[in-house]
């Protein structure tokens, strides 16, 4: 069997990558979409710890085994490119594409706010993290797409996620 490409929306917290999930599965419903955070209340210590490369690990091998029956998978979450590229499955795929979300800092700041234990220095750690993903993502081969979710409401946000993914798949050198 050939292999499949992995898509990965990414970005800091706040952004939307979770919001936009339930949107994106109806307008591609032909794709596995995971949040990456779905399973760390599984496999948090009695610290509430937990190892983000197993992690990582646990989603790539999902993947890969949802590949090997034929379809592709996207998985939404805070994902450095250059933590998956050491994932041990990293190599089955044909092509790990990134696509990442941003906003302001005061929408991420409003956003964040009605989470628990949101603190002043953890918004300014998280703004200083989400101007990351904006310096690397020239860096890339593709570069990483950023879509800015400020003012876009989920399902628009959704349909641009789509368009990238199918424009990618209308792309046959790319996969």
């Amino acid at each position: 069997m050939s292999k499949l490409p992995l898509y990965v929306v990414t970005g800091a917290k706040g952004t939307g990558k979770t919001t936009v999930i339930e949107e994106l599965r109806k307008l591609t419903p032909e794709y596995v979409i995971f949040d990456y955070d779905n399973v760390i209340e599984f496999i948090k210590d009695d610290f509430g710890k937990f190892d983000k490369h197993q992690l990582l690990n646990i989603w790539l091998r999902v993947a890969r085994d949802i590949a090997e029956s034929g379809r592709k998978t996207i998985i939404c979450g805070i994902i450095w490119p250059h933590d998956i590229e050491r994932c041990i499955d990293f190599n089955d795929f044909k092509h790990v594409y990134y696509l990442a979300l941003h906003c302001d800092d005061k929408t991420r700041e409003i956003r964040l706010r009605t989470r628990k234990n949101t603190t002043k220095e953890k918004l300014l750690k998280n703004n200083d993290f989400a101007k990351s993903f904006i310096e690397i993502a020239d860096k890339y081969n593709p570069p990483i797409p950023i879509i800015d979710t400020s003012k876009t409401d989920a399902t628009k946000v959704a349909q641009q996620i789509s368009e990238w993914i199918h424009g990618l798949e209308k792309n046959k050198n790319s996969l």
